[in-house]
């Protein structure tokens, strides 16, 4: 069979390797020896190896006969080819060899004995730290009994407290709803006390308060949730480190080559025990694991010479591992491969490379600007799970992989996990680039080859990064459970047998045996089980004979059993829970038996039995369950022992039946008795009966409780729960023992309470109702339905018409509406019955008054109004009152009083003051047969407080923005530890400068500045966010008879409050959908003051603040009025502006006022436009007409100064035309002159061309109540007496006209008077103006002639002379001011008198010019 070399080598190594197989068994054998079950297949196993070993040393003899042989014809045959020498060296090569193995076998031998010593010392310090650890055990347990008993009694105090906590806490809330019962009461009262609105207040508080509630619950929602998100962060935190720290170590674990056949081969053989001793030994998991991490860790090192100086493992105690007898290795010089595990460096150098090979070849996945994260492709199925496989077979399953990225993708396989290498594989033909949602196949085989359940993952390589699916691989294993953990046979009687099943059921796929036997919980089997294990051990100590100490525990165990035997056996209990005939057997897999549990009872009293269910698979837990039963000796029972009659009201009758079974086999005699105490409350009929044998008996029940029955059942009734406990007794006759039941009741009232216990509506007229709320309590702990009924027609109960449900102990509220039909005195009760026709009464007064006036409507219901906008409505005040007979028709008075007078009749509304509401007219008187028109309109404002409290707060907020900027700037200059304590202080003067700029600006808005920017900023803010709001007013009308016009002075008529009428409006406000931007959101368009003619033109934006689209109508403004809308508006869209231009102009003085109605759909925006026309009027400081100028001297100025003053209230702008400077001036000297045409002309141009005079200023504006001076120059260039010009003053487009006059002399001195000699007007002909040497040179000019005519009047009784005047003048000029005259002027004049006869008279004319 064998070739010659080949026999040989593989005989020396398989007799090495068997060797040192029989040296690890006896090591083994030695070491778990306490462990019985260990040993035995120790023993097993070292008898097959003896046997092979026996067959090995057959083999041996056999292979060195056949070798001798074989050796003296290869020797014979070498004598004739090869030389001596060469025989000689051969020879003595082998004898070396021989020689080496002796010594190494003998080592071996030695190596054996001394760590067998060694093994003995360890074994009998394993046996001490057993003691100590059963020891140890068992204090623990005792330290549990005691720590679950006072955790008991702790239980116990904690429920005692918490039911004095729970009744301390009803009492409180009791208390605290007594409290707010009462704190309700009186606001009522007060409210009520302030004619308000009872139920609105109340709901406006409850409102606030769950505000609150929301607003708290709201915070704790919050921080707990900031709490979830810190904690939630802190766990991503803690697990991206996590993830960072264990990276590199799956990447070096990856990265790590094969291990050496050598050292696999190790592992393996370690696994190979462990499973052997199924896991019992922990010293043998432990060497496993340090083997197998010292064989990592030798591919980890550097150097091998190292290695082989190492220890594979260090146990508790040296021996067999020590450095003598290590495990052989092949010296590195017989072999030049390198090892697999690479060195540090190696193993840097490939982890580079292999990122930058995944950078090149990973790369994000971007499609339409979104990046792909996630796995690029998924699996079907998810997980690849070989379940309950067999060693040695092969298993198949096929895997679909779906592209599950944005694009085209493709999928490479990296492999599997290093573990499942040698059972996995796995056929994956690449498919290429895939599209999106395409799919491929994979084929995964799995070929077990150790029982073990294997886990990890197939790697691929996506585009944008790797992906793995999870690979796991299950064994065979037992699932077991039982269908109940309990079985109850409940009550029977003493000497019944019966049984009842449990079932086992095996979920897994793994069979086993089981075995069924009772389990034992007390100490002393505990102890008999430990001592068991003793015994088990002992005999395996003395038969290999390897301790004293094992010898010594067995001779006490020996005296301690003969011991036992000698003391008397106690006495044996009847066992009344039994097992069946199935104790044990075998369940295969996926199958399940039935366990048979006898109950035969022989002692009155319960019984409990515990079970245990234990399998010969060391991997199943025991399984445990109980059994309990009650064994009685009386042959009655009731089934029912608790009567429980639930919650039963007084006076009320009760019944119920109780059912009593017999277990006897004969008829009994049966007595049913109830306490004395409440004899009067309960029976049971009948009282005596027979009870046929193994039937039933029925006795009745019955429970009247009456209002007595707390005092009469004493101890049996709990007055503060109102429980009833009632033992009831059932005698048996023949027997001592009586059969108990309880009957269980809850005792309580069925009273309604009503409060108040009596209601006065008081005096109500027949135009309304008057309404007044009741309070219906239930005092009984039942529900309870309630009605009121036979309600006479003119009450009303709401809500529910006066039927509905209470709930135990509940409260409710009823409104009593009562509406007088005619004037009399009420008095009337209401029946309210509950469910058990028990009648409460409520007594009810009123007065029915009929008032003389009545009113058509007493509701009136406006439209949703929006902000600023107006809506009416009509109603009339009627006067039906004619006739005082009242058998015809019924009369207005009061109650049964006196008729009220037919007449005219007064009415007053009174309209609550800042309310939205106005009625027109509120004060009038009604004929008897009339009616009077009202007009009832509301227009809803902002309130006056809500405007200033916003502006207060607009003001507070600019000031703190104000302060906060101020303070960043501080903060930039300041250090940063001044800084801190600066902003300590600066927030307290910022609460204070708050606080004090509120009380100042509340102060300013009480004042009346209430037309301030803040004030109108706050109006249309509030204006722009209104939400809208409803309000409801009642008005009173009050009634008088007699016409309120004959009153005088302070006279009032008499009226009777009893005959007031009510008018109620309900007043829904909206948000204005159109508002007014400009001018601060202001609806008044004032023009102010305009002049009469005068035109000005205003524009107005307006904006759409709802969210459609509004189609804009306007009212039309009067046609003769001096308002005009320009430019109309047709469609605005949502958040649109629009601009509304209107005109302004007046033509008479007075105050004009018109509405603009912005028309919408929703509401109706109306604008107020106001304008004052003034006519303008002046004062004028020129009397008359004309400005006289006076002389002056030619070629010199003067000037003369007028005013002009405003006394209207509107500034006038004027402006001054000179008509000499018209542009019509050319037209105008075509003319003839006046002296011809008898017109009025000017002669206002000097030689020069210029204009003799001038005015300043031209053109202005005269503020209100002012004046304006006007300076006019008269600069004539010659000698005229006849200077003129129209001056023309425009103001407020009219023309007032002033002539200005002046006259020119060449000397300072002249004469004035006489008849005139020529035309008032120069020359038509210019004449240039002559040098001054000219007129030197000229002859002096001829004397001027002055013409005077007297007229004398001859009569006969009296002469009267003829008297002309001439006036003789000196022209003030300042060529002479410096000069003083030293003697008088002298002038010479002619006078020459024609008449009859012609005479001629030399004047002389002496002047002195006099200064001051």
């Amino acid at each position: 069979m064998f070739q010659t070399h080949g026999t040989l080598i593989v005989t020396g190594i398989f007799f090495f390797e068997g060797f040192n197989i029989h040296y690890f068994l006896f090591f083994f054998f030695c070491l778990f020896k306490c462990n019985s079950a260990a040993v035995l297949r120790l023993q097993a196993m070292h008898r097959r190896l003896c046997a092979e070993l026996g067959n090995e040393k057959d083999l041996e003899s056999k292979i060195a006969l056949m070798l001798k042989e074989n050796w003296e014809l290869f020797v014979y045959q070498g004598s004739r080819t090869m030389p001596t020498g060469f025989l000689f060296v051969f020879c003595r090569k082998e004898m070396e060899a021989q020689e080496e193995y002796e010594r190494r076998r003998q080592k071996v031998v030695e190596d054996l004995h001394r760590n067998h010593e060694k093994a003995v010392q360890f074994l009998k310090k394993s046996m001490s730290r057993i003691h100590q650890k059963e020891a140890k055990e068992e204090l623990k347990t005792q330290e549990h009994m005691e720590k679950r008993i006072q955790a008991v009694l702790s239980l116990k105090n904690s429920i005692t407290s918490n039911r004095e906590n729970l009744r301390t806490l009803q009492v409180r809330n009791k208390t605290k709803a007594l409290e707010a019962k009462k704190q309700e009461m009186k606001m009522r009262e007060a409210i009520l006390a302030e004619r308000g609105n009872v139920t609105k207040e109340i709901f406006l508080q409850k409102r606030h308060l769950e505000l609150e509630r929301q607003k708290q619950e709201f915070t704790e929602q919050e921080k707990s949730r900031k709490i979830e998100i810190v904690a939630r962060i802190l766990q991503e935190e803690a697990y991206v480190k996590k993830q960072k720290k264990h990276q590199p170590q799956t990447e070096a674990l990856k990265n790590q080559g094969k291990l050496q056949d050598s050292l696999r081969w190790r592992i393996k053989t370690w696994q190979y025990i462990e499973n052997a001793f199924d896991g019992k030994s922990s010293s043998v998991v432990d060497f496993s694991e340090k083997v197998s991490q010292d064989t990592i860790h030798e591919n980890d090192d550097e150097e091998d010479d190292e290695e082989a100086s190492e220890t594979l493992a260090k146990p508790e105690f040296t021996g067999l591992w020590s450095q003598e007898c290590n495990l052989y290795k092949v010296p590195k010089e017989e072999t030049d491969l390198k090892p697999l595990g690479a060195s540090k460096m190696d193993r840097k150098i490939f982890t580079k490379n292999l990122e930058k090979l995944r950078s090149g070849i990973i790369h994000k996945q971007v499609v339409s600007g979104h990046e792909f994260k996630g796995c690029p492709f998924y699996s079907k199925p998810s997980l690849i799970h070989f379940k309950d496989f067999d060693v040695g077979k092969t298993y198949k399953k096929k895997i679909i992989l779906i592209n599950a990225s944005y694009s085209v993708n493709f999928c490479k396989l990296v492999g599997v996990s290093e573990h499942l290498k040698d059972f996995i594989n796995i056929h994956f033909d690449p498919p290429g680039q895939m599209s999106a949602g395409m799919s491929c196949e994979m084929v995964v085989t799995f070929k077990p080859m150790i029982n073990e359940v294997l886990e990890g993952e197939v790697i691929f390589l996506a585009q944008n990064g790797s992906f793995s699916i999870p690979l796991k691989c299950t064994t065979k294993r037992c699932v077991l459970a039982l269908d109940k953990e309990l079985i109850d046979f409940g009550t029977h009687v003493v000497g019944e047998t019966i049984s009842q099943n449990i079932i086992l059921t095996n979920c897994g796929a793994l069979g086993t045996r089981f075995k069924l036997q009772t389990s034992a919980v007390d100490n002393g089997t505990q102890t008999k089980t430990a001592k068991s294990s003793l015994e088990r051990m002992s005999p395996k100590l003395s038969g290999h004979g390897l301790s004293q100490d094992a010898l010594i525990i067995k001779a006490d165990q020996e005296a301690e059993n003969a011991q036992s035997l000698l003391e008397p056996m106690p006495k044996e209990e009847p066992v009344e829970i039994t097992l069946g005939k199935v104790t044990e057997g075998e369940i295969g897999p996926y199958s399940s038996t039935r366990l048979q549990i006898i109950f035969n009872p022989s002692v009155p009293g319960d019984v409990r039995a515990e079970f245990e269910i234990t399998f010969d698979n060391p991997n199943c837990k025991p399984l445990h369950f109980c059994v309990i039963g009650v064994s009685v000796d009386v042959p009655v029972w009731v089934p029912n022992p608790n009567i429980d009659l639930k919650i039963c009201m007084y006076d009320r009758l009760y019944q119920d039946s109780i059912i009593i079974q017999s277990r006897a086999k004969a008829a009994l005699r049966l007595k049913f008795e109830v306490c004395k105490e409440l004899s009067n409350h309960m029976e049971l009929l009948p009282k005596t009966g027979y009870i046929q044998a193994q039937s039933s008996f029925s006795v009745q029940l019955k429970f009247l409780p009456r209002h007595s029955l707390p005092e009469d059942a004493g101890r049996y009734f709990d007055k503060e729960t109102r429980v009833l406990e009632v033992p009831m007794t059932i005698t048996v006759a023949d027997k001592t023992k009586p059969v108990e039941f309880i009957v269980h009741a809850i005792v309580t009232t069925s009273d309604l309470e009503i409060s108040p216990a009596e209601v006065n509506f008081g005096y109500c007229t027949i135009y309304e109702a008057v309404q007044t709320t009741i309070t219906l309590t239930n005092k009984s702990i039942l529900p309870q339905e309630f009605g009121f009924v036979g309600l006479p027609e003119f009450v009303e109960i709401q809500p529910g018409d006066g039927f509905g449900t209470l709930l135990p102990l509940e409260s409710l509220n009823l409104d009593i509406i009562f509406k007088a039909n005619k004037a009399k005195e009420y008095s009337f009760e209401l029946t309210c019955k509950s469910e058990i026709n028990r009648q409460f009464k409520l007594s009810c007064k009123a007065v029915g008054v009929h008032p003389p006036l009545e009113l058509s409507h007493s509701l009136v219901q406006f439209a949703a109004t929006a902000l600023n906008d107006v809506s009416t409505a009509t109603l009339y005040v009627i006067n039906s009152h004619v006739s005082l007979n009242r058998f015809t028709h019924a009369v207005p008075r009061i109650g049964k009083g006196e008729i009220a007078p037919v007449g005219p009749t007064s009415f007053e509304f009174l309209v609550p003051e800042d309310s939205p509401v106005t009625i027109m007219p509120s004060v009038g008187t009604v004929l008897p047969g009339k009616k009077c028109l009202i007009q009832a309109s509301f227009r809803p404002v902002l309130s006056e407080q809500l405007i200033r409290e916003e502006a207060v707060q607009m003001l507070c907020r600019a000031d703190a923005q104000r302060m906060m900027l101020k303070k960043i700037r501080e903060s930039e200059i300041q250090v940063r530890t001044v800084k801190i304590q600066c902003n300590l202080f600066d927030c307290q003067l910022s609460k204070e400068n708050a606080m004090l700029l509120l009380d100042f600006y509340c102060c300013l808005f009480i004042f009346g500045l209430s037309s301030s920017e803040e004030y109108i900023a706050a109006h249309y803010f509030l204006t722009r966010n209104f939400t809208g709001k409803f309000e409801r007013y009642i008005i009173p009308c009050f009634i008088a008879s007699g016409d309120i016009d004959e009153k005088r002075g302070s006279e009032n008529l008499n009226y009777s409050p009893y005959n007031t009428l009510y008018l109620e409006l309900h007043c829904p406000a909206v948000a204005p959908s159109v508002v007014v931007t400009s001018d601060n959101g202001k609806n008044i368009i004032n023009f102010g003051e305009v002049a009469v003619g005068h035109r000005i033109i205003k524009r107005i934006t307006i904006q759409n603040i709802s969210q459609e689209q509004l189609a804009l109508g306007f009212s039309i403004l009067n046609p003769n009025g001096p308002f005009l809308l320009i430019s109309p508006v047709g469609n605005l869209d949502p958040g649109e502006n629009q601009f509304l231009f209107i005109s302004f102009c007046p033509n008479e003085s007075k105050l004009f006022f018109e509405t603009l109605d912005i028309q919408s759909i929703k509401a109706t925006l109306t604008l107020s436009i106001i304008g004052h026309g003034v006519a303008p009027s002046i004062a004028c400081s020129v009397e008359g007409e004309v400005l006289d100028m006076g002389y002056v001297i030619a070629k010199e100025k003067v000037t003369s100064t007028f005013k002009i003053q405003n006394t209207s209230t509107l500034p006038l702008r004027f402006s001054i035309n000179l008509e000499s400077l018209s542009q019509t001036r050319e037209k105008e000297q075509q003319r003839l002159p006046f002296f011809i045409t008898s017109l009025p002309g000017t002669t206002d141009f000097n030689y020069n061309g210029l204009s003799v005079f001038s005015v300043f200023p031209v053109e202005g504006v005269i503020e209100p109540r002012k004046s304006q001076d006007f300076i006019v120059t008269f600069t004539p260039d010659h000698e005229s007496l006849y200077y003129s010009d129209c001056l023309r003053v425009v103001l407020f487009g009219k023309v007032r006209v002033i002539w200005l006059k002046g006259a020119a002399r060449n000397h300072m001195m002249f004469v004035e008077g006489g008849d005139p000699l020529d035309v008032p007007i120069e020359s038509l002909a210019i004449t240039s103006p002559m040098s001054e040497e000219a007129a030197k040179g000229e002859l002096e000019e001829p004397a001027k002639s002055i013409l005077l005519m007297l007229e004398y009047i001859q009569a006969e009784t009296s002469e009267t002379p003829a008297v002309r005047e001439l006036k003789i003048g000196a022209i003030r000029t300042v060529q002479f001011a410096s000069k003083k005259p030293d003697h008088p002027l002298t002038v010479a004049a002619v006078l020459t008198l024609k008449g009859d006869i012609k005479e001629s008279y030399k004047v002389l004319f002496i002047a002195r010019v006099v200064s001051t």
